[in-house]
């Protein structure tokens, strides 16, 4: 299949399934899983950083529109697309510097590196954003914890249940 029809839909699925889906989904009143970041997360290392930041805005507005949330998503999704090449420096070393990246290759230590350090940013950002004081650290930082251990479980179960297989 194309690779920008598989994006395609893979946006839209993932949007769709954030809005119907995740939204509905608040563990002791605050706590929400975020999958719709996957989408960038698996978004191929041959893009160039405008064609993510582009990808990740657009993912970031389209969940805006549907939450009225002012633009929370759409910056904390183009702060995650600005960080993207820094988390796969870090989780995957040498192999996405030479772009020689095969994601599932690699293990579930460098997997969850990769993932945890994106779901931080992102969360971090985004919960900073809706606050917009520093009145309210703690519960910033609370939010970004559990909430983002409950989108990392989540993001890791999702990643090994669409890992292609070997052929």
């Amino acid at each position: 299949m194309n690779k920008s029809v598989n994006n395609i839909i893979r946006f839209v699925f993932f949007v769709l399934l954030q809005l119907l889906i995740l939204d509905n989904i608040l563990f002791l009143g605050y706590i929400n899983p975020y999958l719709y970041i996957t989408f960038i997360l698996l978004l191929p290392i041959s893009l160039s950083s405008i064609q993510v930041m582009l990808l990740a805005f657009a993912l970031g507005l389209s969940i805006d529109v549907f939450h009225n949330s002012g633009g929370v998503h759409a910056s904390a999704c183009l702060v995650l697309a600005y960080f993207r090449p820094f988390a796969l420096r870090n989780a995957f070393g040498i192999n996405f510097d030479f772009k020689t990246l095969k994601f599932y290759d690699e293990g579930f230590k460098p997997l969850l590196v990769y993932v945890s350090i994106m779901v931080g940013i992102h969360h971090l950002v985004m919960f900073s954003m809706e606050a917009f004081s520093t009145n309210y650290v703690s519960r910033i930082l609370s939010h970004t914890l559990y909430s983002g251990i409950f989108s990392i479980s989540l993001i890791l179960v999702v990643l090994y249940l669409i890992k292609p297989s070997k052929k």
